[in-house]
């Protein structure tokens, strides 16, 4: 896959999986994208949540991205950069109206956004899964 393909893999698969660190313990959780394109990944988070903090504690990240159907898995790996944009904050509400109650009571600074910017992405099948590693710069 090159870049372009695998930017159409990340959005159509839209939940990926994210790895982070706290101290020398990795942690792993679903979590669905907003949006990928030439500028990167974004996701978003909640300021009191676990992975704001491991995130604010070393950026590093490794996001999966699986579709069984298809036997492809995509790895980025990188470092996420914040995004403080009150208006993304605000539109990501209207797009994910299950935000809604939680910004409006605890006010929008809470709603945490994330780019992972220049990252590095493999992509594994059946197919290929005792080829050499081959990377593509995102």
């Amino acid at each position: 896959m090159n870049k372009a393909e695998i930017i159409d893999f990340m959005n159509k698969t839209h939940t990926c999986y994210m790895a982070t660190l706290e101290g020398d313990k990795p942690h792993v959780r679903a979590i669905g994208i907003v949006k990928a394109d030439e500028d990167g990944v974004i996701v978003q988070t909640w300021t009191f949540k676990d992975i704001y903090k491991q995130l604010s504690a070393n950026p590093n990240v490794e996001l999966c991205f699986h579709d069984n159907k298809q036997g492809i898995q995509v790895r980025v790996s990188g470092a996420v950069e914040v995004i403080d944009d009150p208006k993304l904050r605000e539109e990501m509400v209207k797009q994910r109206p299950f935000m809604k109650p939680i910004a409006e009571e605890r006010g929008y600074e809470v709603i945490a956004i994330y780019r992972l910017k220049k990252g590095v992405a493999h992509v594994w099948t059946m197919k290929t899964n005792l080829d050499p590693k081959t990377y593509v710069q995102l």
